[in-house]
């Protein structure tokens, strides 16, 4: 097909790159400054942090890491769940410079033993004390400390330094598809995510965001820490999600903002008391695909229309439906402010460019070369349309695409049909070779009763064509999911999970 490009020309966002652009932490330090006794972050065990102390102890924090010869351009691995302290000395480690790398707190020995071997880090901050040993062993010459950073102070260097193009951040990929790749993240990639999420959620030091989310994934450190602080704004942390919780303190902490992942929003959607969420100025879901029939019903139950948006490790966000218009269910919206986006080939790839936008990957020459169109613009791997008003829609990823007897299946679209099925609970399809057909469809569903594949395919009936009905149909008890709730389809392709 013939590239079409669209733009969201909405207010035009500042420039990350410009020379006298701010590192990340030099942005957040404006507020620091403006109103140090106003408060910033909640910690479950510590209460409020306010601008002041998170200055001072930032500060202090970059003293202790700068006195054990860590310099601008190192590599911390950070491993830990929700704290202030992994926030503070998350923050000190960016003022100093450094460059940290988030690490989902499920690693085991061997993902860890990856991320080290590849970017190579000096310094490791985690809280599991078993991680802490193993980590010791495997990497001996690697400084192992504790988020608390209980390690004798240093003179406080020169801090919030890093220049707009200086790295800030390696995230690895999920690894879906082949050994996690580190996507470098600079400190104007961040900077230009938080301007255009200013701009398109109305984000003011007004609101407060409940954070459940993890800190070692972009939605939760990306999007609502780095928001929280660009826009000296308020966060309340959770350590882990708890659909009572967040529910019965919506109103007790004045919470404005909740950030979720569909797995949350069915919980919460389910629960007795859904209907506080109509006290929420906005709630956005991402990582994974939002059931339309969900959106539905957490809008019956609460009022509350819920936000989708569209990002990736490489990119941060880069679609987001509307907060002003129609919030259209089973679509990610338009693209932010200061992000292009086109559709490129058949089937259609998404492919964007902008200032939010990573420049490659660590050390993957051979991976970047992949990852670019000859033009510059990046390739997504997801395949996407655009509805006449523009919305656009993600259909799957590249790599998902089902070809059978010639044509082009999209799980995605088999899956929201299955989905209404009455039966059917949670429902997963990936594609199976087969000698007659090239691939076939194949369906793994966790059912509330059981349920016949020619029953099934009689019910879908004419709601899709008929080599787009699923040719295997397994039970399960429950579909793979990763720590923040997206079906990991890889491991049901490869036979990982069982029918019951």
């Amino acid at each position: 097909m013939t590239a079409s490009e669209i733009h969201l020309p909405d207010e035009t966002p500042f420039d990350p790159t410009a020379r006298d652009a701010p590192c990340l932490t030099a942005a957040w330090a404006r507020h620091w400054h403006a109103r140090p006794d106003a408060p910033a972050i909640h910690d479950p065990e510590r209460g409020w942090l306010s601008r002041g102390d998170l200055e001072r102890e930032t500060a202090t924090r970059a003293g202790r890491l700068a006195a054990l010869g860590l310099e601008a351009g190192d590599r911390v691995l950070l491993s830990a769940e929700s704290s202030a302290d992994l926030v503070t000395s998350y923050v000190a480690a960016l003022r100093l410079g450094l460059v940290v790398i988030p690490t989902n707190t499920a690693y085991g020995p061997r993902e860890l033993a990856h991320v080290i071997e590849d970017a190579g880090p000096r310094a490791a901050i985690v809280d599991d004390p078993d991680k802490r040993a193993a980590l010791s062993a495997l990497a001996p010459a690697l400084r192992v400390l504790t988020p608390a950073l209980a390690i004798p102070d240093g003179p406080v260097p020169p801090l919030d330094a890093a220049r707009p193009e200086a790295p800030a951040l390696i995230g690895y990929t999920s690894g879906t598809t082949g050994r996690p790749k580190g996507a470098v993240l600079s400190h104007a990639n961040c900077l230009a995510s938080a301007e255009g999420l200013r701009l398109a959620w109305r984000w003011t030091e007004a609101d407060r965001l409940l954070l459940a989310l993890p800190l070692f994934h972009m939605h939760g450190l990306g999007v609502g820490l780095h928001g929280t602080l660009y826009n000296g704004a308020t966060a309340v942390l959770y350590r882990g999600f708890r659909p009572d919780e967040i529910l019965s303190e919506i109103e007790a902490r004045e919470a404005t903002l909740f950030f979720g992942v569909p797995t949350m929003y069915h919980r919460l959607a389910s629960h007795p008391r859904a209907g506080a969420l109509a006290k929420l100025r906005l709630c956005v879901s991402g990582s994974a695909p939002l059931p339309a029939s969900l959106h539905e019903d957490i809008e019956r139950v609460s009022g509350q229309r819920v936000l989708e948006r569209y990002g990736m490790t490489e990119t941060l966000m880069l679609v987001s439906n509307p907060y002003d218009a129609e919030r259209r269910a089973g679509t990610v919206g338009f693209p932010l402010p200061g992000v292009e986006l086109r559709l490129e080939g058949e089937p259609a790839e998404i492919q964007v460019r902008g200032p939010n936008v990573f420049e490659g990957y660590w050390q993957r020459p051979d991976a970047n070369a992949e990852a670019f169109a000859e033009d510059g613009w990046f390739r997504t791997g997801d395949l996407g349309s655009m509805d006449g008003d523009g919305y656009v829609r993600i259909v799957g990823r590249a790599k998902e695409l089902i070809i059978s007897g010639g044509y082009n299946v999209y799980p995605r679209e088999i899956e929201d049909v299955l989905r209404t099925h009455a039966d059917i609970e949670d429902v997963a399809v990936v594609g199976e070779a087969d000698p007659e057909w090239g691939e076939r469809v194949v369906a793994y569903a966790v059912t509330s009763a059981p349920l016949a594949l020619d029953a099934l395919r009689s019910w879908v009936g004419d709601a899709l064509a008929p080599f787009k009905h699923p040719r295997a149909f397994h039970r399960v008890d429950a579909l793979p999911r990763n720590a923040l709730g997206k079906v990991q389809k890889h491991r049901l392709a490869k036979g990982e999970v069982l029918p019951d």
